[in-house]
């Protein structure tokens, strides 16, 4: 199993591949606040440009996993999601699943985000095994590398859904950050290639890994 990170635009890395045969893909794409200067309406069509973009570079063979936590823009919600549905109904891509993961206790009222994220995968051809299907609904997103993180426990779900639902064996992260999927991708025997533009979060991405017993980061 290898481990390979560019340290690169993820959007430009994109463009420059063909179709990533034998990989599936896994997006988690930054909102609005990291945009400086766009309109909710420019984001909105960045964000669904570029889910498409994973879309479409997903093969056939492959899985296209999304991790999106909403956000609020002027008092009202934004719905990641939804716009992930959007892009991938208009490919014709069809969903695998769509869980919800608790990023605080049930019950917690949060105010600046939900308190609860998404993760949607889609694929082309992919059926899924139903009898070895995982909780629709996910107690806690695990140990985080940060607060944005995709958080430990969902990415050993993800890899573990590659790893027993899919003949692919290479797991694609654009926006990796500090390598969560990456690790967890390694922890199950899967390759795993990043692309981070911060060339600080890229080599903290090459070297974080998982302990033996898959409860908590290495090299933090």
């Amino acid at each position: 199993m290898d481990r390979i990170v560019h340290t690169a635009d993820a959007i430009e890395w994109l463009n420059s591949q063909t179709p990533l045969e034998g990989c599936s893909l896994v997006g988690s794409l930054p909102d609005i606040s990291e945009f400086p200067g766009y309109s909710l309406e420019k984001w909105s069509e960045w964000f669904t440009a570029t889910a498409k973009l994973i879309l479409i570079k997903t093969p056939p063979e492959g899985v296209s996993f999304f991790f999106q936590s909403d956000i609020k823009q002027d008092g009202y919600w934004v719905d990641k999601s939804f716009l992930v549905q959007k892009a991938a109904q208009d490919l014709g891509r069809k969903m695998l699943f769509h869980k919800i993961v608790c990023r605080y206790p049930a019950g917690t009222i949060t105010m600046g985000r939900p308190s609860y994220s998404h993760v949607l995968a889609f694929t082309e051809i992919v059926k899924p095994d139903f009898g070895k299907w995982t909780a629709d609904v996910l107690p806690d997103t695990g140990e985080k590398t940060w607060v944005r993180g995709m958080g430990l426990d969902v990415s050993m779900m993800i890899a573990q859904f590659v790893k027993d639902q899919t003949q692919t064996r290479t797991i694609v992260n654009p926006f990796c950050g500090q390598g969560s999927m990456l690790a967890a991708a390694n922890f199950h025997g899967l390759s795993a290639v990043g692309i981070e533009r911060s060339s600080k979060r890229a080599e903290a991405a090459r070297s974080l890994k998982i302990s033996p017993d898959g409860k908590s980061f290495l090299g933090l």
